[in-house]
């Protein structure tokens, strides 16, 4: 068997080879594009809704195979968007492959898309067993699974996202960190960077006068010093190693309140009984109050794709501190300009170490200052991760693979753009140099 062969399992996904037939349409026709998600709740299914909106508007056909209830209904329903949601439940892991692979084989055969975007791990999987290349075929990681993994387990997955790539059209990765990590993996060759960006009229800073409205109707107190962390609660987000930082936080500031937005209890989010100034608030529909309320923004993820609550709170004007791994440290330290000194807009601590997280916070909230300074900072590093400019470059690599920019720009003569090195960090395909 050569380097890029890959065998057809057999077990849960047998039997499904053959099913799904390629599309034909119109190279004129705007294209039909099937976005997959399996989280319900938190930033992928945030970051899915998105694009499926922004693409409905440029009058594509736009279908999302996502939980029946979360994120992307309520998103979807509230714009009133075009793009429609298809229920798929799916479980995460293997234990109900054979399930959602041949739930979804269903879905894709009757929707005949003309690109299949596949959004995480679980979504990857399935989506790439159930096509197997007979349709053009975009997979977004939002974090490698064998990040998620212990060590001894890493390189089968790797391994496994090596094969897949013979299924795979475009990978597309979120931030540069995760794509240096991915060359690494050997992924380099069909890897694509489009960085996620922020909404900057929708996140926006906030005058005195908002900010102490907002506080009253959140019922915080109007001078307590207020922490906020916004996640679903996982390992992954690391609200334990902030719950585990937060004594000592509070033996410096004996007024501080924090916030974990998300939920705790289902998350597994231990909160040793006697500590004092936690309030725990279930998921919400909208975030912004609570950054416009937050002193300070903490992001204590073990890991990230790029980090969209970073993006959130700078470009509301928040501090962040956040920890020291890919996906942060792209945003929160610019790493893109590597010959400039940047004004901090927060801090880096080492992952999952309490007592520097609590050093970082805590110089933070006793200085008002500091605090001003580094919120007009974060705005400014937020405005480089404008999500107009994704969502662009994420429509020209969709339409680019269902074969529509090149086929309309050979007719006029004008010739199909070239992709850029994957290995640059200052230029990316379908940015400016």
């Amino acid at each position: 068997m050569d380097a890029d062969e890959v065998r057809l399992p057999r077990g849960p996904t047998a039997g499904l080879e053959g099913r799904i037939p390629t599309p034909r349409r119109s190279p004129d026709a705007a294209p039909h594009v099937l976005h997959v998600a399996q989280p319900p709740d938190g930033g992928v299914p945030e970051y899915v809704a998105a694009v499926a909106i922004d693409q409905a508007r440029r009058g594509w056909r736009v279908s999302v195979a996502a939980p029946p209830q979360g994120t992307v209904r309520r998103r979807l329903d509230g714009d009133r968007a075009e793009a429609s949601l298809v229920p798929w439940s799916a479980g995460r892991g293997t234990r109900s492959l054979r399930r959602d692979v041949r739930s979804l084989a269903e879905l894709v055969r009757v929707a005949q898309p003309d690109v299949v975007h596949l959004h995480s791990s679980t979504a990857g999987l399935a989506g790439r067993l159930v096509v197997r290349g007979r349709i053009p075929t975009i997979f977004q990681p939002h974090a490698w699974s064998w990040q998620a993994v212990p060590p001894v387990a890493a390189p089968v997955l790797r391994a496994g996202e090596r094969r897949a790539l013979r299924w795979t059209s475009a990978l597309v990765c979120v931030g540069h960190d995760e794509a240096e990590t991915g060359r690494r993996a050997g992924l380099g060759h069909r890897l694509r960077v489009v960085r996620s960006g922020v909404d900057l009229e929708r996140y926006r800073p906030v005058g005195a006068a908002e900010r102490a409205a907002t506080r009253a109707e959140l019922g915080l107190p109007a001078a307590a010093p207020v922490v906020v962390c916004v996640g679903r609660c996982t390992r992954q987000k690391g609200q334990d190693v902030l719950v585990a930082a937060w004594p000592a936080v509070r033996a410096a500031c004996p007024t501080a309140i924090l916030v974990l937005v998300g939920d705790v209890q289902r998350g597994g989010v231990r909160i040793p009984s006697g500590t004092a100034g936690i309030r725990q608030v279930g998921p919400v529909d909208d975030v912004r109050p609570w950054y416009a309320a937050a002193d300070v923004v903490v992001v204590p993820s073990r890991w990230e794709g790029l980090a969209l609550t970073v993006l959130e709170a700078m470009a509301c004007g928040r501090p962040v501190v956040a920890s020291d791994v890919d996906g942060i440290r792209e945003v929160l330290d610019d790493g893109l300009d590597e010959d400039a000194a940047p004004p901090e807009a927060g801090a880096l601590v080492p992952p999952a170490d309490p007592p520097a997280l609590a050093d970082a916070v805590v110089a933070r909230l006793r200085d008002d200052e500091r605090r001003r300074r580094e919120g007009e900072a974060a705005r400014g590093r937020a405005e480089r991760f404008d999500v107009a400019v994704t969502h662009e470059e994420l429509a020209g690599l969709t339409a680019e693979v269902a074969g529509l920019l090149r086929t309309a720009r050979s007719a006029s003569g004008t010739p199909a753009p070239t992709r850029g090195s994957a290995g640059t960090r200052r230029h990316r395909w379908g940015s400016s140099p």
